[in-house]
């Protein structure tokens, strides 16, 4: 498929997924987004599409594919969860915009690396890494007081939710490792 249509397919789906909340708003109170929700939805929605499209076309191999596919819900899951609930505490914590650490660490490394598939491999394990790093300080050493303190979440439901994020990561990291290496059991003609 070219570019073009990809582009053009994923801003369809992002269309059609926007359109699950707007129907709910009809039926039920329980569902209230703003048009600041529709936008923001839309943007972190066709972003994630779009960079997926990118990087997939780098790979030549179904596993590369998923790869990316599962690096970019990582990060699509990040974004949406901070910007919903939060990581830690509430969105309004201060300490989730750490955070956005986990996305530089991932996308810079991947950018270095070229999106080779070895590199990136490392780029997603680094970034899960960083993701239990950043929890760790929002948990243990950073911890917002004044205005800015909120009562806390159970700590065990908040550790296993970002331990399990961590491991999407890291997933993502397998994967690729996976992709870069040779495709056993077929002989490479010489």
């Amino acid at each position: 498929m070219t570019l073009p249509k990809s582009l053009l397919l994923v801003a369809l789906v992002t269309g059609l997924l926007l359109l699950i909340p707007l129907v709910a708003m009809q039926y039920t109170a329980e569902v209230n987004w703003t048009f600041s929700d529709f936008v923001f939805a839309a943007v972190v929605l066709f972003g994630a599409g779009a960079t997926f499209v990118f990087i997939a076309r780098m790979g030549n191999n179904g596993t590369y594919r998923l790869a990316a596919a599962t690096g970019v819900l990582a990060g699509l899951m990040l974004v949406w969860a901070n910007a919903a609930v939060g990581l830690v505490g509430s969105s309004h914590n201060p300490a989730n915009m750490l955070y956005a650490a986990v996305l530089f660490v991932a996308l810079g490394g991947a950018i270095a690396a070229r999106f080779r598939p070895l590199g990136t491999s490392n780029a997603m394990f680094a970034a899960a890494l960083t993701y239990l790093v950043v929890t760790g300080i929002a948990l243990f050493v950073w911890k917002p007081t004044g205005a800015a303190a909120e009562p806390s979440a159970p700590f065990l439901n908040v550790l296993v939710a970002n331990v399990v994020f961590a491991g999407v990561w890291a997933l993502a990291g397998l994967l690729f490792r996976r992709a870069a290496e040779p495709v056993s059991g077929r002989q490479v003609a010489q």
